[in-house]
């Protein structure tokens, strides 16, 4: 009975052994498969460290854009606060000066003077109304400090000093 046994105990081994080669076989199929998957993961892998580079580099670019953009916003609200300060200097330089003859043409009559005031004609210039009206021509510049007597309108009103 022994030897039945041991051909029972042989026939047996080998259906193990040919059911474990089957097995080993489609375990082969599936590892390359997934040898072809890892392939995959890894080169999405590289690319995927690839596209971080490219995000790092982006995203130094932009930052450094924004500096250069916060510096050009600096420069020119300087310039306009420049700009800004120089109007105003002009508005009160206007608001001083007496207005020339513009306010005779918008009403369309003509500009008459005040009294201690004087209105230039053509071919006035300081010294010829100081010597007309008797004074120094420092008199006349000390009470008119806004006046350009070199630009002189006809229409304008200068102060007189009094006498």
């Amino acid at each position: 009975m022994l030897p039945i046994a041991a051909v029972i105990a042989g026939v047996l081994a080998l259906l193990v052994g040919a059911y474990g080669a089957i097995k080993a076989s489609s375990l082969q199929k599936i590892v390359a498969a997934q040898e072809e998957k890892i392939a995959r993961v890894d080169a999405v892998e590289s690319q995927v460290s690839s596209m971080q580079a490219s995000v790092d580099k982006s995203a130094r670019d932009i930052s450094s854009l924004n500096r250069s953009t916060q510096d050009a916003f600096n420069t020119v609200a300087a310039s306009l606060g420049n700009i800004q300060a120089s109007i105003t200097k002009l508005e009160e330089a206007a608001k001083r000066a007496p207005a020339p003859a513009a306010a005779a043409k918008k009403s369309g009559e003509p500009v008459v003077a005040g009294p201690g005031e004087y209105v230039i004609k053509a071919g006035d210039t300081g010294a010829k109304i100081a010597r007309a009206q008797g004074f120094p021509l420092s008199d006349l510049q000390a009470v008119n400090p806004g006046i350009d007597w070199t630009k002189l309108h006809v229409g304008q009103k200068i102060k007189l000093p009094a006498k």
